[in-house]
């Protein structure tokens, strides 16, 4: 009876909600666009041609985003296909910053599918941070490319010189960087994708469970008809959304995005797998964890550890927007959230506390819709609508929150991806930006410091 006392308080304490405040906020506005490489084909000079639907648009800026069917596809204010690159849709931080302090991060595949983003280039950037002025500047872009046909399949550039990578190749989420290598953690294989700091790919990795392949309906080895379980075992957008670096032992851990799929293709219960990989022998070590989904959560968003055995590991649900702003009955309309943002966390896990099952433990968490801002700092981003029972507040209400990582014992970043034209977030009718948050937590860096 008394093991089982301590047990349930063991729980309690793990699922702990720690304060966050506001030390820092930054912004790269929405419509951000890049020029591609000179050596790039032209046709990537105009980008999401295929982001509208089933049918080709070639003229810019002909039509209005929209934040599709599940959130009342409101209009976004933002109209594509765009002339240039967008710099849009923040999805890994990696830990290890670059030689000039500036910080690296991964853009996403385009447009959110594989089918959508054939004329997106693939690309991570290394940007400054500069919380006096709330700018985010734009040091170096680095574009994936394949010259020495290390991946296996047919790429969309396959018969150009410098074969860029686009998001119709790959889907990178996740990043670090070791040595002169970047890693990059990808959901169509889902595989580990290694490259030099110049961007060219020097090696892919498929990737296994327990000997046996993973695989996503994405994945080009399959053929229609593919039958999960059988044929494809990870969600489309399910694969490693996470991969952190743990600095003590050099290994990479890798975290799919949402649970595996069951005999009918839909997550089969509220684990994650965490896989520990080798970047030293390019090999799958074989010790896998699980990551545990809290209450209300549909996924992660990103892993990032701050020590040898303890990691941040970002949690949400589908929903966007302010619950204040929330449509009356869930019906939607242009000026209202149908599936406002409910659950949006960042929990602090400890992978040398893993339970016999190999469950991770959850030390604490901090919630992203309700961090202190007692000077005010995120004001202009809200609107001036901050408020609350006890003083200034500010919320981070994106559907997609998927950047974490330490910034030294007191401070983490946070940043969005706003899923350029498609997401809203702050307004209802209007395009996220790429919001960037430096929050204070050194009660969340200190729990579990020693264990």
């Amino acid at each position: 009876f008394l093991a089982l006392l301590a047990g349930l308080a063991t729980a309690a304490r793990a699922e702990e909600t720690l304060p966050a405040t506001l030390a820092g906020f930054a912004a790269l506005p929405a419509l951000t666009l890049a020029l591609p490489p000179a050596d790039a084909p032209r046709d990537a000079l105009v980008s999401g041609k295929f982001a509208a639907g089933p049918t080709r648009v070639d003229a810019p800026m002909s039509v209005i985003g929209d934040t599709g069917p599940a959130q009342g596809s409101r209009p976004t204010g933002i109209a594509f296909p765009f002339i240039g690159q967008p710099v849009q849709g923040f999805s890994g931080l990696a830990m290890t910053p670059a030689a000039d302090g500036s910080v690296y991060v991964l853009t996403d595949n385009g447009f959110g599918t594989k089918a959508n983003s054939s004329d997106a280039l693939l690309v991570f950037h290394r940007v400054a941070l500069d919380w006096a002025t709330g700018k985010v500047a734009l040091k170096q872009a680095i574009y994936l490319r394949d010259p020495d046909r290390i991946l296996p399949f047919r790429i969309v550039n396959d018969g150009s010189e410098a074969r860029y990578l686009t998001g119709a190749d790959l889907d990178p989420e996740s990043i670090q960087v070791i040595g002169d290598s970047v890693w990059i953690g990808e959901e169509l294989g889902p595989w580990l994708i290694r490259a030099t700091l110049d961007g060219r790919v020097t090696g892919i990795f498929a990737t296994t469970i327990d000997g046996k392949p993973i695989k996503s309906p994405d994945n080009p080895a399959l053929s229609i008809p593919a039958a999960p379980v059988k044929d494809w075992q990870s969600a489309r957008s399910g694969g490693f959304e996470g991969m952190g670096l743990n600095p003590e032992t050099g290994m990479l851990w890798a975290l799919l995005e949402k649970p595996l799929v069951g005999e009918d293709g839909k997550p089969a219960g509220n684990l994650l797998p965490l896989l520990e990989f080798d970047p030293r022998t390019g090999g799958w070590t074989g010790k896998r964890l699980s990551f545990p989904l809290g209450a209300g959560a549909a996924s992660i968003g990103d892993l990032n550890f701050i020590d040898g055995h303890r990691a941040l590991v970002i949690e949400r649900d589908n929903g966007e927007g302010d619950a204040a702003q929330a449509c009356p009955e869930g019906k939607p309309a242009p000026d209202c959230y149908p599936v406002p943002a409910k659950v949006k966390r960042i929990v602090l896990i400890d992978i040398a506390k893993a339970d016999a099952e190999g469950r991770v433990a959850r030390l604490a968490s901090i919630d992203l819709l309700a961090i202190a801002d007692p000077d005010g700092k995120g004001a202009a981003a809200m609107g001036g609508h901050e408020g609350g029972a006890e003083g200034k507040s500010f919320s981070f209400p994106f559907v997609t929150i998927e950047n974490v990582m330490k910034v030294d014992d007191s401070h983490i970043l946070v940043i969005n991806d706003n899923n350029l034209p498609f997401s809203t977030g702050r307004s209802p009718d209007r395009a996220a930006d790429n919001e960037v948050l430096l929050l204070s937590v050194p009660e969340l860096l200190s729990t579990g410091i020693g264990g």
